[in-house]
């Protein structure tokens, strides 16, 4: 289902594996007495993917947008995959070399550091196309316990979850977290955390070229202690990877996830889909379109992108170009949407303010309008490359032309660019983080942060 993108140029040739060595032992996630209170989350702060559990990307507080400069750029181990989070003064990102950085938001100077293992190398992998391969989705930081929660993949392709104190960098929490399904050095963990209710929930994918015995699936550990997992994983024979960067959407007490193509294309096997599960991990409902079996032949699935709530509506859109209107009351199964109409090819994850939706195309982002009586119209499209994942803000669409390393503010009436400025190299599917005055990113070596005013 990557075939569309190739992320970074790497080797994919494969060696023999060398034995793995044995998943590290589960730790507590008791704070130490005598340690300083979790720091509580602030509106202004973006402590996720795209701000909120909805997935929303709206920064409300953001400063209006002024003349954009370059504020500062620090270098890391490792590229950062995943969207920085913001929490009080300090920056968050996590690399591919199995870090976890806090930064002051003042000036880019490194308050802690904390290493999770070594990562694992492109010649151990049977695919895939991000070299090293250590932490690539989005953290989630949990104000209830005050830990970071990462997912780092280490030699011998294992997964580990960990938690990470935000105020002092310790590791207080880590256990082994493998998909319940497949082969898991196939899975890759692309997709953001999400931090719910004392649970973080971790999707797994595939790798670029969609090799091995993988399997889409959602597994869920406590933030705390050493309890009991739970886990969903698609009845699928394999593929059908839960990949798309913005995770799980929190709606009306259901996590939404989109599943890429599964192997099938005879028995329906809810590949290809929107799901609704239970905080339990059950499954509570689901939507395929129709032709969810060529889809599925043609790698022309829904799972490039997160679903978006808009208001009473979840709209997902994916590789065939196709816009679906769902209602969450009753996803509809198997053909079941509102409506349908033709939008782009979208990867990424939107952002949603009022009735817009504005959608990561892998050409030029677009405003998709949702109206009252349950319509679906595009209102723009973006006179400019714009490929990133768009973020509001400011006053502006915050979007990245990943190919050109340049990240645009465009009107939010028009789509066109009110101003722009170049970053540098960032990874596909980047995303902004907006927070005060500035706009925090990814890059292929750090972190950088742009003054909007």
């Amino acid at each position: 289902m990557f075939a569309l993108f190739a992320l970074v140029a790497t080797s994919t040739g494969c060696t023999a594996m060398q034995p793995a060595a044995p998943p590290p032992p589960p730790m507590s996630s008791s704070r130490p007495p005598g340690t300083p209170a979790p720091a509580t989350v602030s509106p202004g702060d973006w402590p996720t993917y795209h701000h909120d559990n909805a997935r929303t990307g709206v920064a409300g507080q953001l400063a209006p947008l002024g003349t954009l400069r370059r504020g500062w750029q620090t270098k890391l181990d490792g590229a950062v995959y995943g969207q920085p989070l913001v929490i009080g003064d300090k920056v968050i990102a996590a690399t591919e070399n199995n870090s976890v950085y806090a930064m002051s938001a003042a000036d880019g100077h490194v308050l802690w550091s904390a290493s999770l293992g070594k990562p694992i190398t492109g010649s151990q992998l049977p695919c895939g196309n991000i070299d090293p391969l250590g932490i690539t989705g989005t953290p989630a930081y949990d104000q209830a316990t005050g830990l970071i929660f990462v997912v780092a993949e280490t030699e011998g392709g294992r997964h580990t979850l960990a938690g990470v104190d935000l105020t002092s960098g310790a590791v207080m929490l880590r256990r082994a977290l493998p998909p319940p399904r497949g082969d898991e050095i196939a899975h890759q963990q692309r997709a953001a955390l999400t931090v719910l209710d004392g649970w973080v929930y971790v999707a797994y994918g595939g790798l670029f070229g969609d090799c091995g015995n993988y399997i889409g699936s959602v597994v869920a550990a406590p933030t705390t202690g050493t309890g009991a997992l739970r886990s969903y994983a698609l009845p699928t024979t394999r593929e059908a990877g839960i990949w798309a960067t913005g995770g799980g959407v929190v709606h009306n007490g259901l996590l939404y996830y989109a599943a890429g193509n599964g192997e099938s294309t005879r028995g329906y096997d809810h590949s290809d889909s929107v799901l609704a599960l239970t905080p339990e991990l059950n499954l509570a409902d689901s939507f395929s379109p129709a032709q969810w079996a060529a889809d599925n032949a043609a790698d022309l699935d829904l799972g490039s992108m997160t679903p978006a709530v808009v208001g009473d509506r979840v709209l997902i859109v994916g590789k065939r170009d196709v816009g679906y209107l769902l209602d969450p009351k009753r996803l509809g199964g198997v053909g079941g949407q509102l409506t349908q109409t033709p939008v782009c090819n979208a990867f990424g994850g939107s952002a949603v303010a009022g009735s817009t939706v504005y959608i990561p195309c892998s050409d030029n982002t677009r405003a998709v309008e949702v109206s009252p009586t349950g319509g679906l119209q595009v209102r723009w499209k973006a006179p400019v490359p714009s490929d990133g994942s768009p973020a509001v803000g400011g006053g502006a669409i915050w979007v990245t032309d990943t190919d050109r390393g340049v990240l645009y503010a465009l009107d939010p009436a028009t789509g066109a660019p009110r101003a722009h400025i170049d970053v540098g190299q960032m990874p596909h599917f980047a995303s902004p983080t907006l927070v005060g005055e500035h706009a925090y990113l990814g890059t292929t070596s750090g972190v950088v942060a742009i003054n909007i005013r």
